[in-house]
């Protein structure tokens, strides 16, 4: 029974195709020049000198990557050249090396072929050691007591020299070293040669080592913790005067009073964004050709798209915890009391990612905002209580305080007091985007030919102009009307249609019988004649038939939303006054004539929304009910389910979206609702006044 979506026309394509070209150029001036306005953008590198003091516009507190860099590279300068440990086998091949340089001058020694001068010749020619002409005459010239003795002292000089850790800038000093080691007992000239030998086999054991110092260099860099850097509203980022150092542009352009990027490089990286967001509308109406149907439906969605874009892109530089503030959210909440959830989601997505869009922290915003919208269109709320969007705030500011804690306890260092401050201030975020919801929603909803649930909750009070018109002029189309409501209202929030528009239409849909009360046999008394008895029944139908249009031309007088008067238009449909018909049809028969049952057939049209059928439904189950007065349950249920397949064979629901299953649950709820209203009643007799009690002295 749901109607076929409305293909869109050669006009709506080219109106349509306008208007997303037009919003377009229009986000992307928006992202690209937004920024612009509120910052003093320029094209700052290192080495240029600055024109003037540069202050910061707001409070700004970032993680510096240059003096980071900085500092963890002065950590690494300032770890020492690692060395090896002492290598024992050095010492060991020094002392063997040592021992067999004594033991080759021992043979010179012990020579008895050779002379002076071939002994000094042979212990010149040493390799591991150079020996002067002195020394080695005092070597030959010692007895081999003494010699001894300066051999034994050498060994152990050198042993304890190269247990020490000997790198090779610090040879001359172990070398220098070894004079004070030699035993005072041997004088000083058998000291000298020990010194000398010793000297000679002294050599390094620990060397330098590029893995070690590196491994320490790096975890001295990476033990300085990220350098954070904050400037004050209104602090000076850049003196007049200064050439720029590296820090002093990564200064300015996280804070965004440089460029770093080419001009072309923004419009691109924007357009490619904005071309997304087209595309996605163009989707969105593609799927759902409906919304064109209603031009300035679509024209609210993207003035109010372009607004709360052109806002955002101003307000969000300001200050760190302004994106917390800004109510981005609201247009979600706009957007779907006015025109649905589909269009609210759909639409919300690219304007999150244009407003954050090259915004310091924009993965924290977009993740914020998203959240945040998804919880505020998809909670479950009764929108006719203001306590409801109430509700809706609230879970915007817990939804959001969750993105931003999640985010704070992953960074190594949580700042719990900048963390209360954000989420303190995702509270306000979340009422003033509940109220700018319900304002802007009251606001809108008249230009659209819409009713927000506060409007539709004042047409429903008692006092207002019509319903007490009603009241006084129709008393018992005002009770029957109530009737209607009650029960079109219970159907309604059992198929999840909209439960307070129904009743507030089934309140006014029989107002225009207030023109002429007395046609209508609910406000006749029982000795009042009918006054359809004595018209022609053309005429009878004339005057039933025309408190459609009667009522259709008081709501236009008191100024109703065209949702309450499609109540007024639609439930009767295009049925026909059935007992005039009748009447005219016999008397045909007996004049031969033919009849125009097309005189006895309401204008319609034909309900289009489950809401409006609902209450043609009730409205005839209730007329019936007051006609035929059902005596059993049995006969109660057949009347409710003859009254719903009659609509339903006479076509008459064909243009809703109801399903069989819907009329299933309304043909149940109409069943339990006058089950206990119309239940059969025990009549009381009449007790004589003999016989009643006499009232009582206590009263």
């Amino acid at each position: 029974m749901a109607p076929s979506s409305p293909r869109l026309t050669w006009q709506q394509i080219i109106i349509l195709a306008v208007l997303i070209l037009a919003a377009s150029a229009t986000a992307l001036g928006a992202v690209i020049y937004a920024p612009a306005l509120t910052t003093a953008a320029r094209d700052l590198t290192v080495g240029d000198v600055s024109p003037e003091d540069i202050l910061a516009p707001s409070a700004v507190r970032y993680t510096s990557e240059v003096r980071t860099t900085q500092q963890r590279e002065a950590a690494a300068q300032a770890i020492a050249p690692k060395y090896t440990q002492a290598d024992t086998g050095i010492a060991r091949q020094q002392l063997d090396q040592l021992r067999a340089a004594l033991a080759y001058i021992n043979s010179v020694r012990a020579d008895t072929y050779a002379t002076q001068e071939q002994k000094l010749a042979d212990l010149a020619a040493m390799k591991d050691i150079h020996l002067s002409p002195e020394m080695a005459a005092d070597i030959l010239t010692l007895n081999d007591a003494r010699w001894q003795a300066v051999q034994q002292e050498a060994i152990v000089v050198l042993e304890q020299v190269m247990r020490n850790t000997i790198r090779e800038d610090r040879l001359e000093s172990a070398r220098a070293s070894v004079p004070n080691l030699v035993s005072l007992s041997l004088p000083a000239d058998q000291a000298t040669i020990v010194s000398e030998l010793v000297s000679a086999f002294i050599a390094p054991n620990s060397f330098y080592s590029e893995s070690l110092t590196s491994a320490a260099r790096q975890a001295a860099a990476e033990a300085v913790e990220p350098v954070t850097v904050t400037y004050a509203p209104g602090e000076i980022v850049v003196e007049r005067g200064k050439v720029l150092t590296e820090e002093d542009v990564e200064a300015l352009r996280f804070i965004g009073l440089s460029r770093p990027t080419k001009l072309w490089q923004e419009i691109a990286s924007a357009g490619l964004m904005v071309t997304l967001s087209a595309v996605l509308a163009v989707i969105l109406f593609r799927r759902n050709p409906r919304y064109v149907a209603n031009l300035r439906g679509v024209i609210a969605v993207f003035t109010l798209f372009l607004a709360f874009l052109i806002l955002g892109r101003l307000a969000l530089p300001i200050h760190p915890l302004v994106p917390y503030v800004f109510p981005l959210t609201a247009y979600a909440l706009i957007i779907a009391g006015l025109f649905g959830e589909e269009v609210a989601l759909v639409s919300t997505v690219p304007l999150i990612i244009l407003v954050t869009f090259g915004q310091p922290n924009a993965g924290v915003l977009i993740l914020f905002y998203s959240v945040s919208s998804l919880y505020g269109v998809l909670i479950p709320r009764q929108e006719q209580r203001i306590s409801a969007y109430l509700w809706v705030g609230l879970t915007i500011a817990v939804s959001g305080s969750v993105v931003i804690a999640a985010f704070h306890l992953l960074q190594p260092s949580t700042d719990w007091m900048d963390l209360l401050t954000q989420t303190g201030t995702t509270l306000l975020h979340g009422m003033i985007a509940a109220g700018l919801a319900v304002f802007f929603q009251y606001l809108i909803a008249p230009l659209l030919g819409q009713v927000t649930p506060l409007q539709l909750l004042e047409y429903s009070r008692p006092d207002t102009p019509l319903l007490e018109h009603l009241l006084r002029n129709a008393p018992g189309t005002y009770q029957h009307s109530l009737q209607v409501a009650n029960l079109a209202e219970q159907a309604a929030e059992r198929i999840d249609a909209n439960s307070l528009l129904t009743r507030v239409g089934a309140l006014y849909h029989d107002i225009g019988k207030t023109l002429n009360p007395y046609f209508f046999i609910e406000n006749q008394q029982p000795s009042q004649i009918n006054p359809h008895d004595s018209l022609d029944p053309v005429k009878s139908a004339e005057i039933i038939i025309r408190h459609v249009s009667d009522g259709l031309e008081l709501a236009r007088q008191h100024r109703l939303p065209q949702r309450i008067s499609a109540f007024i238009a639609e439930h009767h449909g295009t049925l026909q006054t059935r007992y005039q018909l009748a009447q005219a049809l016999k008397a045909a028969q007996k004049n031969g004539e033919a009849v125009d049952e097309a005189q006895f057939t309401y204008p319609g049209p034909r309900p289009q929304s489950r809401e409006t059928a609902l209450v043609m439904l009730a409205d005839g189950v209730e007329a019936r009910m007051r006609a035929e007065k059902p005596a059993t349950e049995e006969a109660l249920r057949e009347l409710i389910k003859n009254t719903l397949d009659t609509r339903l064979a006479e076509g008459q629901l064909d243009d809703t979206p109801l399903t069989l299953q819907d009329l299933k649950i309304v043909e149940e709820t109409f069943f339990a609702a006058l089950q206990g209203v119309y239940h059969p009643r025990v009549d009381y007799p009449t007790m004589p006044v003999s016989a009643r009690p006499a009232p009582s002295t206590a009263e």
